[in-house]
């Protein structure tokens, strides 16, 4: 049996007024995040009802690694970047798959 991996959902809400810019800016961040030791599976989700609603869907080998993610320099810097353009901070929840 395979070793279980880490599955995150995140979710962030854009000011209706920014939701191009915090669009760009998560995009930026996906090449470098998809290249990360141990992400399996990195997407970007946006919502088809209420374009504010964003979603990244992530597959992690382990804790250990997303907290490198975490603390890397590129979503640091993301993270800086979200005040006046996000809601409020990421919504970040980590999950197993059970079945």
């Amino acid at each position: 049996m395979s070793k279980p991996t880490l599955r995150v959902v995140a979710r962030l809400a854009a000011f209706p007024d920014k939701v191009a810019e915090l669009k760009s800016l998560l995009l930026s961040i996906m090449e470098p995040t998809r290249k990360e030791k141990g992400c399996i599976k990195y997407e970007l989700l946006q919502n088809q009802a209420d374009p504010t609603d964003f979603t990244f869907v992530e597959e992690w080998e382990s804790a250990d690694l997303l907290e490198l993610h975490l603390g890397s320099t590129h979503i640091q810097d993301a993270v800086k970047k979200l005040d006046g353009l996000a809601v409020g901070p990421p919504d970040i929840r980590r999950y197993e798959l059970l079945a």
